[in-house]
């Protein structure tokens, strides 16, 4: 049976967040019967469930209920397979031979309008793919590039609909850049605005992160009218999805193991990142003897912990599995301590540093592999521990139990 479109429906940075995940999946089947189901990236990584499925349940839930994604920067190489690349759609990343990544855009009829779907990664976020996975591929202005393609079909829609993963306020500024796009659906951000925004006469909106929620634009009048809603708790749960729906709960059960008991201050409140971090790095700075250890705040997650901690609270804190190692530091900055950790919080987030300030005249530090890889100057060993074995020995105390294995 053929669809009937009146409206598209957005989701951004769901994170492999399936815990609560029944509401979305059912409200999605249920809404593409008239909307255009799409995501604005970063549907990949930040959860136990892609730890353990490897990315086997969020591909069977961007095939099965989703019609055209937006690349991200968690999970890029995933946008490459070929059941999601032929959904996946970008205005303004290139290979080395200056051809386009995916198709560059859509056209769909919505609402009696032919409307063009496109997306666009931000340079902030598509430079924040770890080193190796987009080597041999390249981003380019997305004002620019919307510019050009829209010179290129405006003559073939009458809308404008863009999919962007950048962030909030950089969509902003794209919208002012780009007067003739209707709507900007939003993503990579996390931030606590969600629109819908006006700049000139687009709307700049976005969907709640983790599954929790969503955005809605459809033709109204002469223009489009946006929404941002969270997902309904659903009646029944949808028979066309109960296997997908065993495959999360499977995973969950696995989860629901319990590590420790949670040691104050983490105990009964929303996880501190900055505060955690600093205190792992100081931990680190005199427990492995390095000159200095610099951590991104981005690495965890603010997650709500209770009494006991348990290996989904641990994933969801630390669901990237960074391994940590010294690192060379870059030439040009061995004499510009400052600036080194500058252009890291520009391009990463907020620091954890110990000790601070960094001690004058170093050359390598203790960090993550990623940070290593993509912004230093490459690892020179394995420090034998994960950022996560750190996580769960300064947040949590081991089970009587755990602690007589150990001691045997």
């Amino acid at each position: 049976m053929s669809r009937e479109l009146l409206r598209i429906t957005a989701t951004t940075d769901v994170h492999s967040a399936f815990d609560t995940g029944a509401p979305m999946l059912a409200h999605l089947h249920t809404a593409r019967a008239d909307s255009l189901i799409v995501d604005c990236g970063d549907f990949f990584e930040g959860s136990g469930f892609y730890r353990f499925g490897k990315g086997q349940i969020e591909r069977e839930i961007l095939t099965s209920l989703y019609d055209l994604l937006a690349p991200g920067n968690h999970g890029w190489p995933h946008y490459f397979e070929p059941d999601l690349r032929v959904m996946t759609v970008c205005a303004n990343t290139i290979d080395d031979d200056g051809e386009p990544l995916f198709d560059r855009v859509r056209i769909e009829r919505i609402g009696g309008r032919r409307v063009a779907v496109t997306a666009a990664i931000g340079p902030q976020a598509f430079n924040a793919i770890p080193a190796d996975q987009r080597a041999g591929h390249h981003v380019t202005d997305p004002a620019q590039a919307l510019r050009e393609l829209m010179l290129e079909h405006h003559h073939r829609t009458d809308a404008w609909i863009v999919l962007s993963h950048s962030g909030f306020d950089e969509d902003l500024k794209l919208a002012a850049a780009c007067p003739f796009t209707d709507v900007i659906f939003s993503g990579h951000c996390h931030s606590d605005t969600y629109g819908p925004v006006h700049v000139g006469d687009t709307l700049v909106v976005k969907g709640r992160e983790l599954g929790i929620g969503y955005a809605t634009a459809e033709p109204v009048g002469t223009g489009w009218a946006a929404r941002t809603c969270a997902f309904p708790t659903p009646s029944v749960a949808p028979e066309d999805l109960a296997v997908l729906q065993e495959k999360i709960a499977f995973i969950g059960r696995m989860l629901a193991a319990t590590l420790g008991t949670v040691n104050a201050p983490y105990r009964d409140t929303e996880l501190d990142r900055h505060h955690l971090l600093q205190e792992i790095a100081e931990r680190l700075h005199t427990g492995f003897g390095a000159d200095a250890v610099v951590l991104n705040e981005t690495a965890l997650r603010p997650t709500y912990l209770g009494d006991r901690l348990t290996l989904g609270d641990l994933l969801a804190i630390e669901p990237f599995d960074n391994q940590l190692v010294h690192a060379f530091l870059p030439d040009t900055y061995t004499k510009d301590l400052d600036g080194l950790l500058t252009r890291l919080t520009e391009q990463v987030g907020p620091l954890a540093i110990a000790p601070r300030p960094l001690p004058a005249g170093i050359r390598s530090v203790l960090t993550t592999g990623y940070l290593a890889d993509t912004y230093l100057g490459g690892r020179t060993r394995q420090a034998g521990l994960r950022l996560g074995q750190a996580v769960r020995r300064t947040i949590a105390t081991p089970l009587p139990e755990e602690k007589g294995e150990t001691a045997r």
